[in-house]
């Protein structure tokens, strides 16, 4: 088992929440830059605001409750996010991708309040507690999440190579049990 400690979300990322620009879908010119809300990307603009890797985690809407979509995904580039969801930097990828894969994993009603919208502010996202392993550690559990992710989720290698798998299976079963030999 390995060793860890609690850590605040606000001590291990840098939250840039004050460079986001929420623009109205009238006031947005059409472009190649993924523009972010609390769910993931609601339209492409011409310019952006953020280049880089970044966690985003939704600020406000039933997504928080109801979870249908992932609460915290990661991005990288160029990019816009408007004022729907919160924006975090982190020192590494590992470090990103653990808290990520933690967020959406937990219970996080005891950080949203409001009842007709819930909100996640900063505050309280600021707040959340991490349980953090040694970086070799965390590099190893994102590892083999994202592995296992792959094999679950990805049709272009986790069901086909599983398929395969059978399939091969299937055929030295089929080979041994259909092959007699002559009685001398």
């Amino acid at each position: 088992m390995f060793g860890y400690a609690y850590v605040c979300l606000e001590d291990i990322s840098e939250n840039c929440d004050s460079l986001r620009k929420p623009v109205t879908k009238g006031n947005r010119s059409a472009g190649q830059y993924p523009y972010y809300g609390a769910s993931g990307i609601v339209d492409y603009v011409d310019d952006y605001i953020f280049d880089g890797d970044y966690l985003l985690i939704s600020e406000d809407g039933a997504n928080l409750i109801a979870r249908v979509t992932p609460i915290a995904f990661s991005i990288s580039g160029k990019n816009w996010v408007n004022n729907h969801a919160h924006v975090l930097k982190f020192s590494n990828l590992y470090q990103q991708r653990y808290v990520e894969m933690y967020l959406n994993g937990i219970d996080l009603s005891k950080y949203i309040s409001g009842a007709a919208q819930p909100k996640l502010n900063q505050k309280n996202l600021n707040s959340i507690l991490i349980p953090m392993p040694e970086s070799a550690d965390v590099k190893r559990i994102v590892d083999v999440l994202d592995r296992f992710n792959r094999l679950c989720n990805d049709l272009s290698s986790g069901l086909p190579a599983e398929i395969e798998a059978r399939q091969k299976q299937y055929e030295y079963y089929r080979d041994k049990l259909l092959t007699f030999k002559e009685k001398s």
